[in-house]
């Protein structure tokens, strides 16, 4: 799978962004996805992520009620809506698929969970 993030940019505090990315090959629909960022300095971390059906999500506990994970695999696509958005989630988001076909619970997901990254996206969040 070839994951193609799109959406960053520069918000202000408060506001909210889309973030899509798409995924070439047929076989998306198998597959869990997940979100992660990077911030200057920092290491990359866990955001969100999704079941291959879109049923069972997961949230890192600073984006829990803000963000959304969301996907239309008819689409061959995978959201995250954020809303609410602070300085602290000026990042690099990356899209992830995970290694394994068919996993059916997302929690606890984390970066050793997926297999295929793309080219992260970068957005600014200003106070």
């Amino acid at each position: 799978v070839q994951l193609q993030a799109s959406g960053g940019g520069l918000v202000q505090a408060g506001d909210s962004l889309r973030l899509s990315c798409a995924a070439s090959g047929r076989t998306f629909s198998r597959y869990a996805m997940g979100w992660f960022r990077q911030a200057p300095g920092k290491e990359r971390e866990f955001v969100a992520a999704i079941n291959w059906s879109g049923i069972s999500t997961y949230y890192a506990d600073s984006v829990k009620g803000r963000f959304t994970i969301s996907r239309d695999n008819a689409k061959n696509t995978v959201y995250l809506q954020m809303n609410s958005l602070k300085p602290g989630d000026t990042a690099i988001y990356y899209c992830a698929a995970d290694a394994s076909m068919y996993r059916s619970s997302v929690h606890g997901s984390s970066g050793a969970d997926f297999g295929s990254w793309g080219q992260g996206t970068q957005f600014t969040v200003s106070s």
